[in-house]
């Protein structure tokens, strides 16, 4: 009778193990690890989101991995990837490539406005740049421009606004938007390509300092000047304001769409607000008065 208790025993705890593991091993929103591929434009922004998010819920583990933009698209359609960062417009084919491949309707989730801008050492005289300016400069042997490489989330916003392919532009490279800042003092004759995000952060020292290295010179379009301010980044009238959006094959609600979800919410587009970025949804604040 004993030993018969004992198996019973043992079975249910067996049972009860099994129903464990695959319950720890189940899909969801609120555990699990994910990677996040983003261009190091844009790395800063999804740092500080995957830390929100692995706040909230603390059974998650969120690693942000860089790769250039064009190379995170193909691993998301080659299923090495869940989720991507994204900031240019995809064409007709890489859309109807990506519903093919993932199954999924193309529904980009966007969730804050950042920018490209130019820059040039503190002390250039250069005060602003045209429109002009940038397409003959980067049609120029002199190769003047400096970006972080090619495939990259720049390079590839420039030329879809001038529309050109990337290809077509002529330009000189220095790996990393830190490093262009950091060099550019070495390159007094050259403009250097970065994303807004590399030194947005109001606060933090690393930001500050870099903004201390150079002088981010004001668009002219159609004889105005537009500054990277968050009322032209809102309103999009600065000419290189670009939308961040998040882009997953993941089907079903588990730690991609649950993360993609966080972000869009009013607590995600807080933390985009603090990283000096333009949140793309904007919630009103509401007061009661008595």
């Amino acid at each position: 009778m004993k030993n018969s208790l004992k198996i019973a025993l043992l079975s249910v705890m067996s049972i009860a193990a099994v129903g464990c593991k695959k319950e720890d091993k189940s899909p969801s929103y609120h555990k699990g690890d994910l990677t996040i591929i983003t261009d190091e434009s844009f790395k800063s922004v999804t740092e500080a989101l995957a830390d929100g998010y692995m706040i909230n819920y603390p059974e998650t583990h969120i690693k942000i991995e860089t790769k250039k933009e064009d190379l995170g698209f193909l691993d998301l359609l080659n299923d090495k990837a869940r989720i991507t960062v994204m900031s240019r417009d995809l064409t007709p084919e890489e859309k109807k490539a990506y519903e093919e491949q993932v199954d999924l309707k193309f529904l980009p989730a966007k969730f804050a406005a950042d920018a490209v801008v130019f820059v040039v050492p503190k002390d250039s005289p250069k005060q602003s740049i045209s429109m002009d300016e940038i397409k003959n400069g980067l049609e120029s042997d002199a190769k003047n421009f400096i970006f972080d490489g090619t495939n990259s989330s720049n390079l590839n916003f420039v030329a879809q606004k001038l529309k050109k392919l990337p290809k077509d532009l002529k330009f000189s490279i220095i790996p990393g938007n830190q490093n262009i800042i950091e060099e550019l003092s070495k390159h007094t004759d050259k403009i250097g390509v970065i994303g807004l995000n590399t030194f947005s952060r109001p606060y933090d020292k690393t930001s500050e300092k870099l903004r201390q290295m150079v002088k981010v010179l004001p668009v002219e379009s159609n004889g105005k000047l537009y500054t990277v301010d968050n009322v032209n980044l809102r309103e999009m009238t600065y000419p290189f304001t670009r939308v961040l959006y998040f882009l997953t094959n993941e089907g079903n609600f588990n730690i991609a769409n649950g993360f993609i979800r966080y972000s869009c919410t009013q607590l995600g587009q807080m933390i985009v607000q603090k990283e000096g970025l333009q949140p793309y949804n904007i919630y009103k604040r509401e007061v009661q008065m008595r």
